[in-house]
């Protein structure tokens, strides 16, 4: 069993729902060894999402436990749901862990995510904690797929950004981007070290999206209640990318240094765990000679 006493339900638009947990300091959920959970998405906050419309839900994101993801299911119950579609933003860890919980319903995913869960799949059903069983998604797609709950419609979109396989989902209506992993707060996580200029690149084509707010799935919990972040969240991101390619942060400047300029301008927020990720975020480009 999972602890999901410090689960959040936040709601930051209509009809929008956010299932947070985490950035609690000195609060571990699976344990005191070294783990994927505690030490990556619990220290650092992470949110999944539903949309509601009626008796209909997509569910973005399947959270990082089967509890969490039960917990998600009874409040969707709660309002109502009968029918949910899962959609995947990517393939990692903390993303996928509750795929079981949904398997009675779609499960959509870029057909990268399906080739990677099944590349990990070991990996991933025998890591600490196990996700087991993983469950694959049954549909997917290349470039993008139209989604209708209710009466809304939700676009998914194809980024490579983080993860070659990245997805966010476009709400059009309300003029609202949920984001997965590719922006967070305070920095991005490099993941695949060697596609930085490409992330960089997508950045700007993200950028280029019509949208008002973001909700990321690594943030603020305050700022998503709030209904999100602003385009100034890409661009902070993508800055942050840029400025490690030419060569800054080497000098074994904190975090909180380096990110000054846009945590003054309201673009981010400082919060302490991100130095880590910083760290090995130098560590990860420079063994890929970058």
């Amino acid at each position: 069993m999972t602890d999901t006493s410090t689960l959040r339900i936040l709601k930051p638009a209509r009809g929008v729902f956010a299932y947070y947990d985490g950035r609690i300091l000195g609060v571990r959920l699976h344990s005191e060894a070294k783990n994927w959970l505690d030490d990556g998405a619990y220290s650092l906050g992470i949110a999944s999402y539903a949309i509601v419309e009626g008796s209909e839900a997509i569910v973005f994101d399947s959270h990082i436990s089967l509890d969490h993801a039960r917990a998600v299911r009874r409040h969707l119950e709660r309002l109502g749901v009968t029918r949910c579609k899962l959609v995947l933003s990517h393939w990692h860890d903390d993303h996928v862990a509750g795929n079981a919980v949904f398997a009675d319903g779609p499960i959509v995913a870029h057909r990268l995510t399906r080739e990677a869960l099944a590349a990990n799949r070991d990996k991933l059903e025998n890591g600490d904690p196990a996700i087991r069983p993983l469950v694959m998604p049954t549909d997917v797609f290349d470039d993008e797929m139209k989604l209708v709950v209710g009466n809304r419609v939700v676009e998914a979109l194809h980024f490579d950004i983080h993860s070659a396989d990245g997805v966010v989902l476009r709400l059009p209506d309300a003029g609202l981007l949920l984001a997965g992993d590719v922006v967070e707060d305070t920095i991005t996580y490099i993941s695949e070290a060697d596609r930085t200029p490409t992330h960089i690149s997508e950045l700007g084509r993200l950028a280029a999206l019509s949208f008002a707010s973001i909700l990321p799935a690594h943030g603020d919990p305050g700022r998503i209640a709030a209904g999100g972040y602003d385009t100034g969240l890409v661009t902070a991101n993508r800055s942050y990318l840029m400025r490690l390619l030419a060569g800054e942060g080497r000098d074994g400047a904190p975090l909180s240094r380096f990110v000054a300029e846009d945590v003054a301008a309201g673009r981010i927020d400082y919060f302490e765990p991100y130095e880590a990720v910083h760290q090995a975020n130098l560590k990860a480009l420079a063994a890929a000679g970058l």
